[in-house]
């Protein structure tokens, strides 16, 4: 059997394949199945070392971006779409996988028009409440669609004579997060110490896999407030690690209360499971992270990226909001001032922490990646 995944371009894309990955390896095991080939077809290998764990082959093709403004690059990317397209067909051709799975994005598009000509079964699967372009358009023919929101259904039609093609199933988070650690969380990032202050709260800030510059901007003025009452830890992005700590270090030089703060530029595997067992909220951007939240169980702010970047952000926010597990902060109302006082609002009122934290126990699908690998074997094994 052989199973190719395609999508990219971004954390988001890549790493529920990976979660999908695992959990076809898993089930395969347990159904003792014979271990599929599986691929990962796109313009960049996005984490090497995670394909190369997970023993998924690499096929690189080009792909072209469109973007929703104007820019002469959407001429340029048209051929590198078209060059991705005949690439892709050749390579689908030569490995003719059982069964396509598609994430999404623009870096998805060739392998999914390829596996369309060539009449090969595609699953696939939208992480956000209104699909984008690619997905919208595979829906048409997708064998099967997993949805993260059950608001997103109502997009994709359903076909007459047919059996249900749409499965709600949250969105495939990798079992090395999928579940916070609080043992030893508080002594993983030193602050247990008494002097710091054990016993306070503790807020999680993460910005995306790259940080957010608007959520730092933001904490700088923030920080010397947050810390006379709280431990934090920021995940600040690679890129903006150097100038967040020289900010910050200048700002909390004669605070009492500096050690209270944490950046960190990248939170791997192990960071993030602590990090998230130590915090007793969270704020967030409004892209996968939103799942990682409602899996671990944590009350959240989230942030979602202005809706002339993205109108995706702002409804998963408003959908995730919906389940009562979070409060939604648009960047236009976003200020230091705000963003304390929300924080504050949360934290002293306990009764609407577990509220929160039960809505996000209720949106919470931790069988997301399991659910999708079943559907890849049992279409992998009918086409075999």
């Amino acid at each position: 059997m052989k199973i190719v995944f395609t999508g990219g371009g971004s954390g988001g894309h890549f790493y529920p394949i990976i979660a999908v990955a695992e959990a076809v390896r898993e089930v395969a095991k347990e159904r003792k199945i014979i271990q599929p080939e599986l691929f990962y077809m796109a313009p960049s290998k996005y984490n090497p070392r995670a394909l190369f764990d997970n023993e998924i082959e690499f096929v690189g093709v080009s792909a072209g971006k469109i973007r929703r403004y104007f820019s002469i690059l959407n001429f340029f990317d048209i051929f590198k779409t078209a060059a991705g397209i005949i690439s892709a067909t050749f390579s689908l051709f030569s490995i003719y996988p059982d069964v396509v799975f598609g994430k999404g994005g623009y870096a998805s598009f060739p392998a999914l028009f390829a596996a369309r000509l060539l009449r090969i079964p595609v699953v696939i699967h939208e992480s956000d409440s209104r699909p984008g372009r690619v997905n919208a358009w595979a829906g048409k023919f997708a064998r099967k669609i997993a949805i993260s929101y059950p608001e997103a259904a109502q997009y994709f039609n359903k076909r007459h004579g047919e059996k249900e093609r749409v499965a709600y199933t949250g969105n495939p988070i990798r079992r090395d997060i999928l579940f916070a650690r609080s043992n030893g969380a508080k002594e993983f990032f030193k602050l247990s110490e008494s002097d710091i202050g054990a016993d306070l709260p503790v807020i999680m800030i993460i910005g995306g896999s790259q940080g957010s510059k608007t959520i730092n901007d933001v904490l700088v003025d923030a920080v010397p407030e947050l810390i006379k009452k709280y431990a934090i830890i920021h995940q600040t992005g690679k890129k903006n690690f150097a100038d967040i700590t020289t900010i910050m270090n200048s700002i909390l030089k004669d605070n009492p209360n500096a050690s209270r703060y944490k950046a960190i530029e990248y939170l791997n595997d192990i960071s993030t499971r602590m990090a998230a067992g130590a915090a007793d909220i969270i704020v967030s951007r409004a892209g996968s992270s939103v799942f990682e939240i409602a899996a671990w169980g944590k009350p959240s702010i989230i942030i979602p990226i202005n809706e002339q970047v993205s109108h995706d952000q702002t409804e998963n926010a408003f959908a995730y909001a919906r389940s009562g597990a979070c409060t939604v902060m648009e960047e236009k109302n976003l200020t230091p001032h705000i963003l304390v006082s929300e924080i504050d609002r949360i934290l002293n009122n306990p009764a609407l922490r577990e509220k929160m934290q039960k809505g996000a126990q209720s949106f919470a699908r931790t069988d997301a990646a399991r659910e999708i690998a079943q559907v890849l074997l049992e279409i992998g094994v009918e086409h075999e």
